[in-house]
């Protein structure tokens, strides 16, 4: 199995645990917790940022001496819009599970801690759809660049039965400034239904990194660097949420060349 593909683990409690230091890089890190009503998960931010992602359905949230009530409620990552709360670092959170819960724990460095806890809720977000044809997803903008945090940027895709995305394939891996910024990034895949699968490949110009996966419900995906598009079955959406960070939080993504004359369709 390749080392960009990480299976959950089965049952309750925390099933995906990814941090720079068993992804070996320098700024993503990335938690799945499934829960029961009643069920908590807390934790120190540290020296991280950290947005919480209700997946899928709801729970009571504190942060230190703040209690936000009641966030999320959708029942599946393909109903509707999903709610967030985004932590500072120095900071102490707490998610109480009210209904079944999928809980996203999105972490990136936070080298001041000055912004203060919020509640990302639908109301905030903005949505888009990109490509045409079997090339369509529809985008949700959890934390963007022109939303407040220091390091995080975090957005959810749907992509229909059949078609591709992060597509044609582009890459973010060059400190190179206006032309291209560097960012890890990792894929948290859903399927609808879920006994589908779908198709992820990573790889770079020189293919000294070439990888093909099949992904399937629950997987994650690690993008160290390179091009990274996704494709779909037909009869299967998928879903997946993306954690980027690096040195600046800007996404000025480069294009492979040799599939740049796919803009080029009418």
């Amino acid at each position: 199995m390749s080392s960009l593909l990480v299976k959950p683990q089965s049952g309750n409690g925390r099933v995906t645990h990814v941090t720079p230091q068993n992804a070996n890089w320098t700024y993503v890190g990335f938690d799945l917790h499934r829960l029961v009503p009643g069920d908590n998960v807390s934790a120190p931010t540290g020296e991280r940022e950290v947005c919480l992602v209700m997946v899928t359905g709801s729970a009571k949230v504190t942060v230190g001496e703040q209690d936000f009530g009641t966030v999320g409620g959708r029942k599946t990552p393909f109903d509707g819009s999903p709610a967030a709360v985004y932590v500072p670092a120095g900071a102490h959170w707490q998610v109480v599970a009210e209904s079944q819960l999928e809980l996203a724990v999105c972490s990136a460095p936070d080298n001041s801690g000055d912004l203060p806890a919020r509640v990302i809720s639908a109301g905030d977000l903005s949505q888009e759809t990109r490509g045409k044809g079997s090339n369509t997803r529809y985008v949700t903008n959890i934390l963007p660049e022109d939303q407040p945090a220091q390091s995080l940027l975090v957005v959810e895709v749907i992509t229909p039965g059949g078609n591709t995305s992060s597509y044609p394939p582009h890459k973010h891996d060059q400190d190179n400034l206006p032309h291209e910024s560097l960012l890890e990034e990792t894929y948290y895949h859903r399927l609808n239904p879920p006994q589908g699968f779908g198709f992820q490949r990573v790889y770079t110009d020189d293919r000294s990194l070439d990888e093909a996966m099949a992904v399937e419900d629950g997987d994650v995906t690690l993008v160290p660097r390179g091009y990274h598009p996704c494709a779909t079955c037909h009869g299967y959406d998928l879903y997946y949420l993306n954690v980027m960070a690096g040195p600046r939080r800007t996404w000025k993504f480069h294009n492979a060349k040799e599939h740049e004359w796919l803009f080029e369709q009418k």
